[in-house]
């Protein structure tokens, strides 16, 4: 059963610094593209960051780049993401969600969210003073 569950938010200043985990089950992580998203109640989700893992290959948001490292641990199969320098428009749920193609078929980091298959519950990240 494929599985996606994030960790790692919470209340932070601005300024300030989370990692975010994303622990992935019942797949093989080095055979997806795995994307970070983030949305505000209101508004549309946002593709933030991606990996792929087995080609070391990352992207990033525009919004937030500079501020962003995303990475992996294949023996923990778990996804991070490294946010620094947080801002209050950086609140949001963040959730990691796996690319429904896996890349021996040509699966990559895609913007389209209709794209990947499988999705986390969530952490929310509210940067305040």
């Amino acid at each position: 059963q494929v599985q996606l569950v994030e960790s790692g938010g919470g209340l932070v200043q601005p300024g300030g610094s989370l990692r975010l985990s994303c622990a992935a089950s019942g797949f093989t992580l080095n055979a997806y593209a795995i994307g970070w998203f983030r949305q505000v109640p209101g508004k549309e989700r946002e593709g933030v960051s991606c990996i792929v893992s087995a080609r070391g290959s990352a992207y990033y948001a525009d919004s937030m780049k500079g501020r962003l490292t995303i990475s992996r641990d294949n023996a923990k199969n778990t996804v991070y993401l490294q946010m620094n320098n947080l801002k209050p428009e950086d609140t949001a749920v963040y959730f990691c969600a796996r690319r429904g193609t896996s890349i021996y078929l040509g699966g990559t980091c895609s913007h389209d969210d209709d794209s990947y298959d499988y999705w986390g519950q969530g952490t929310q990240v509210t940067v305040s003073s």
